[in-house]
C-alpha cells in the first residue's frame, strides 16, 4: 500500500514540490533494494541499496560504496570511529571528511540512477520511480541526479525515519 509522507518527518533535504512516497516492507520493489543494500553495499555503518523502476521492471541498482576497502578499516568505522560523527558533522553533508563514508557520488541511489542510464536512453529513465532501502531521506546531490534523470517518484521504507535514523 503506497502511503503519502507524514507532515511530522522533517527531512534534512527535500526539493521543492517533490514528495517522498513509503511503501510497506512486504513492496517486491523495496524487498529488492533491501537485496542490493545486503549483497553490494560495503558501507557497514549505513549501507543502503537502491532500484530505479519502469513500467513493473528494474532499470537499474546501486548500493552504496564507502572509501575504506580494507575489512579492519571497515570494522573500525562501522564501530564508531568516524570523523564526520566526531565533529558533528551535519547529515547529508561534507563526506569528503570521512574515508569512511560514502560519498555523495557513491551513494545508493547516484549509483541506481549511474545504472539504469548506462543500460538506457535518458528518455526511456525518465518517468522512472526509484526505491531506497536503508535511509530515511535522501540528500541533494542524489537529489539532483534523480531529478536530472527525471525519476518520477522516490519510495522509502515506512517508518523507515524511525528504522534508520542515528
Amino acid at each position: 500500500m503506497l502511503q503519502k509522507p507524514s507532515s511530522s518527518i522533517k527531512y534534512p533535504y527535500l526539493p521543492e514540490g517533490r514528495e517522498i512516497l513509503f511503501v510497506d516492507q512486504n513492496n517486491q520493489f523495496m524487498l529488492e533494494a533491501k537485496r542490493i543494500r545486503d549483497e553490494k553495499s560495503n558501507e557497514k555503518q549505513h549501507p543502503t541499496g537502491a532500484v530505479v523502476v519502469k513500467d513493473g521492471l528494474i532499470i537499474g541498482f546501486g548500493a552504496n560504496q564507502a572509501g575504506y576497502k580494507n575489512l579492519h578499516l571497515i570494522n573500525l568505522h562501522r564501530k564508531g570511529m568516524c570523523v564526520r560523527r566526531w565533529l558533528h558533522v551535519k547529515s547529508g553533508t561534507h563526506y569528503w571528511i570521512c574515508p569512511g563514508c560514502a560519498k555523495s557520488k557513491n551513494h545508493a541511489e547516484n549509483l541506481a540512477v549511474k545504472d539504469a542510464l548506462a543500460k538506457h536512453t535518458k528518455a526511456e529513465v525518465a518517468g522512472a520511480d526509484l526505491y531506497l532501502y536503508g535511509h530515511w531521506w535522501c540528500c541533494e546531490p542524489c537529489w539532483n541526479s534523480m531529478i536530472g534523470a527525471g525519476i518520477k517518484n522516490v519510495y522509502l521504507l515506512e517508518e523507515g525515519d524511525k528504522l534508520f535514523s542515528r
